[in-house]
């Protein structure tokens, strides 16, 4: 499969996840939901990870945890403000809001990976705030 195929069900992914999450924290507290969904992810993770068995642990370099732990951190965070603005707010709201990420992380890109925007990642990103705004108003 290409990168394109994976990142379409990273979308479909996505948003049955917002979907679910809503139901999810209706009850509880939004912390131990993400806690709980989190120790889902971890195991999902390993099993997949050690079922493919491609590359064992010992080929990590302490730069590569370095960044992958910094990102894990980024992520929870991320995780713990997503499902409390799902416990808060409706998911037609807060999901939109959330993919701001999206242009978050092409200008990220751009200062520090030195990515060159194009044309097309200016105007995308403008819609993509555009649509954003949009929705969020709505």
């Amino acid at each position: 499969m290409t990168w394109l195929t994976w990142a379409l069900l990273s979308a479909v992914f996505a948003g049955l996840t917002a979907v679910l999450a809503k139901i999810g924290v209706k009850d509880i507290d939004s912390n131990l939901a993400t806690a709980i969904r989190t120790v889902v992810i971890v195991m999902f993770a390993w099993s997949v990870a050690l079922f493919r068995n491609e590359q064992p642990l010992s080929a990590v370099t302490p730069r590569t945890w370095l960044f992958l732990v910094l990102s894990g951190l980024a992520t929870g965070a991320s995780w713990l403000c997503y499902f409390r603005a799902l416990q808060l707010g409706p998911v037609s709201k807060v999901a939109p809001i959330d993919k701001l990420s999206v242009v978050v992380a092409i200008l990220l890109a751009a200062v520090f990976l030195h990515e060159k925007l194009t044309w097309q990642n200016w105007v995308g990103g403008a819609l993509i705030v555009g649509g954003t705004i949009v929705l969020a108003l709505g």
